[in-house]
């Protein structure tokens, strides 16, 4: 018997990797010499490198490169099993989480950082990039990770603009002769989870610009700027990005991949699926599980457990999802492909104690499912 294991991380509990190997060993109990399949999965957000690293058995490379602030800040990328793939969290150069909650500007902010990354992924000669988009503490429009990769940013009188999304409206020319021409044989896909346009009520500064510490004030000032960034662009780059779904994620770099770097984008979890081949690996499967932390209504939108069930849905192989948390609004996950959604925790618990011994929990409910998968099927497999 063939079992597909497909899950998520649980995020500040454990690795995609970590639940499918509790997950196994729940399952291995019963069916011990089953063919089981371990796929760690993502959405495209935290823990997609991780996940992509661990299934294709590839690499973590650190780099230090330019931070929101403009400071060195420690950074990551992955390059997958068969080294002409990297993947990238924009979060770990430009991220949030990398500027203190009294210093965020995005006015000042910049995502440099993430073209130094994608610059450093080239080094490798790899013919495929993926870039998760959320998390960012940018409202720039891409201009500082285009300005990393060889792009020049001009004011009126030929001089580079200030960096961060305050100084887009000064920008008069946009020079891309000296982008980096390895660009052009790369396949770059960004995993794009939101249709904000990149600007208007909308748009990247109205909707993701105030919990980045936009002001109101700062939130128009920022809209309008994006916006005159969006014009210069059409004019010198011929690329009309200003109402293009998703422009606006992560404070607009998703215009700024399009302009740029031609970039696609595509749902995270669309994109994990195609790189870890997961329609090869259920075709013939019995049964898949997959799961994340908390499985509501918001699990519908593009998070890994629909997107899996989907594709076992093409096979008419059954899904079984778990979860730290199943929330009362989860049954409409029903409706997507998911059979029977179950929770780890096996009673009322405070959640440090969820969180110590998620491993345990993980695999002692794999194993009652187990059991009762082999009642269902009424025979030893």
């Amino acid at each position: 018997m063939k079992i597909v294991i497909a899950p998520d991380s649980f995020k500040e509990s454990l690795t995609a990797i970590q639940v499918a190997d509790s997950i196994e060993k729940g399952f291995r109990t019963i069916f011990p010499d089953a063919d089981i399949i371990k796929i760690p999965m993502a959405d495209g957000g935290e823990g997609t490198v991780k996940s992509l690293v661990d299934v294709t058995n590839g690499t973590i490379i650190e780099k230090t490169v330019t931070g929101p602030l403009g400071k060195p800040v420690q950074a990551f990328f992955g390059l997958l099993g068969n080294g002409k793939t990297a993947v990238i969290e924009m979060a770990a150069a430009s991220g949030l989480h990398l500027v203190p909650a009294d210093k965020r500007n995005p006015l000042v902010t910049t995502t440099r950082g993430t073209g130094e990354l994608i610059k450093a992924a080239l080094e490798q000669g790899v013919e495929h990039i993926i870039i998760g988009l959320g998390g960012s503490a940018t409202n720039d429009g891409g201009a500082g990770m285009a300005r990393a990769l060889g792009a020049k940013l001009l004011d009126g009188k030929g001089n580079e603009i200030g960096e961060g999304g305050g100084s887009l409206d000064q920008l008069a020319t946009i020079d891309v002769s000296g982008l980096d021409p390895r660009l052009k044989f790369v396949k770059i896909e960004a995993a794009c989870d939101v249709d904000n346009p990149l600007t208007g009520e909308g748009g990247a500064s109205a909707i993701f610009g105030p919990q980045k510490g936009a002001t109101p004030e700062m939130v128009r000032k920022l809209d309008k700027n994006l916006s005159h960034f969006a014009k210069i662009i059409e004019k010198d780059l011929g690329k009309s990005i200003a109402e293009v779904p998703g422009a606006g994620a992560a404070g607009g770099i998703g215009g700024g991949l399009l302009a740029f770097l031609s970039a696609e984008l595509k749902k995270g979890i669309d994109i994990v699926i195609e790189a870890t081949n997961l329609y090869e690996h259920v075709k013939n499967a019995a049964l898949v599980i997959t799961g994340e932390g908390k499985i509501d209504a918001q699990t519908m939108y593009g998070k890994t457990p629909i997107g899996v069930a989907r594709t076992a849905k093409k096979y008419g192989v059954p899904v079984i999802a778990i979860a730290g948390n199943v929330a009362r609004d989860s049954d409409i996950v029903l409706e997507q492909g998911i059979d029977a959604v179950f929770s780890i925790v096996p009673g009322v618990v405070p959640l440090t104690d969820a969180i110590e011994h998620a491993a345990e929990y993980v695999e002692r409910l794999s194993k009652n499912i187990a059991s009762l998968f082999k009642i269902a099927y009424g025979r030893e497999v």
